[in-house]
């Protein structure tokens, strides 16, 4: 049966940079705060008048060159997001005529912080049941204009920064490579404890002024559930997928973890005796990226050479919803 493997990375993070000091000048709130709970020092934001698919051509043009293929073998678009250009249609449709690629399959997934991973794990179903053979998967974000810039929002706001990343996935009949094992959860009644209440469909009319006076258009966050929730969350998961794919938690080669916040992520390494080593980092320079984290963390160990062929790679990310999840690949 074939597998997913990755054959090229690439992603795109805008030039503008934004600073924990920048942001205590327009809200109540300071470089030490932020980092101590985050580990964020910066984040970008987009310019004017760029988009989410703009920074996701950027990426897959990258992810091309690495891969070394003509775009016209691309079967399938896939697109993890929770900030769309528009309401509908999704980014799929978007990406792919950006990129030329009429006519291939195109799906958008929406499963926030988890996005990335559950299209991974989509991607290698669809390989390994012959459906296609060469995917595109994508995340990318625009945080940054729709975020309260007021200290009300300041728990929220310091975490987020835009970007995006790209991943060609391709079949691979070689024996132990591509995606070893896939373990992916989630338990919707903590839905309120990452969200954003409105627009929504469930309100008649979907909009009203007395939402937007209420700020109830920014995102919400319990951040003390999330943070119990993931640090718990996380290496249940990981110890999962390894039980899955036959090895232990040690034996795995390096580990590319959602930047949701620093803190999670050592927390996490600390519970699994994963050492500094055998994982990167980026939420310290890009803030949370939300569905654009793993690719753009793979694409700067690879430029590194900290991820090479033949060895084992875990991704495992937490997000709204609550959603979860691991996946082991022989690279």
């Amino acid at each position: 049966m074939p597998s997913m493997k990755v054959i090229g990375a690439g992603m795109y993070i805008p030039d503008r940079v934004v600073t924990n000091d920048d942001l205590s000048k327009i809200m109540d709130t300071n470089d030490e705060w932020i980092e101590q709970r985050t580990g964020i020092k910066e984040r970008h934001y987009i310019p004017e008048g760029m988009t989410g698919t703009d920074m996701a051509e950027k990426a897959a043009l990258a992810a091309l060159a690495q891969a070394k293929i003509d775009k016209k073998e691309i079967e399938a678009v896939i697109a993890a997001t929770l900030s769309p250009d528009h309401t509908f249609p999704g980014m799929a449709p978007l990406i792919q005529d950006k990129l030329g690629l009429n006519g291939c399959a195109i799906v958008d997934i929406r499963n926030q912080c988890t996005g990335f991973l559950y299209s991974m794990a989509i991607a290698d179903a669809w390989i390994k049941t012959g459906l296609y053979k060469t995917i595109l998967i994508t995340g990318t974000e625009i945080h940054s204009t729709a975020l309260d810039f007021s200290t009300r929002g300041r728990d929220v706001t310091v975490i987020f920064g835009d970007g995006a990343g790209v991943f060609i996935v391709q079949a691979t009949e070689e024996e132990g490579k591509g995606i070893l094992a896939t373990d992916l959860h989630g338990d919707g009644k903590y839905f309120k404890a990452l969200w954003v209440e409105a627009e929504g469909s469930v309100f008649h009319p979907r909009l009203t002024h007395k939402m937007l006076d209420e700020r109830r258009i920014y995102p919400q966050m319990k951040g003390q559930l999330v943070f119990s929730h993931a640090i718990r969350r996380l290496p249940e998961s990981i110890k999962a997928c390894c039980d899955k794919a036959g090895v232990a938690v040690a034996d795995v080669d390096f580990w590319v973890f959602h930047q949701a916040n620093l803190r999670i992520n050592e927390f996490a390494c600390q519970a699994l005796n994963i050492p500094p080593e055998k994982t990167l980092h980026n939420i310290q320079k890009f803030g949370n990226t939300t569905a654009a984290t793993l690719p753009t963390v793979v694409t700067e160990a690879l430029e590194k050479g900290l991820i090479k062929p033949g060895m084992l790679v875990g991704f495992s990310a937490f997000g709204a919803g609550f959603t979860w999840g691991t996946i082991l690949m022989r690279w």
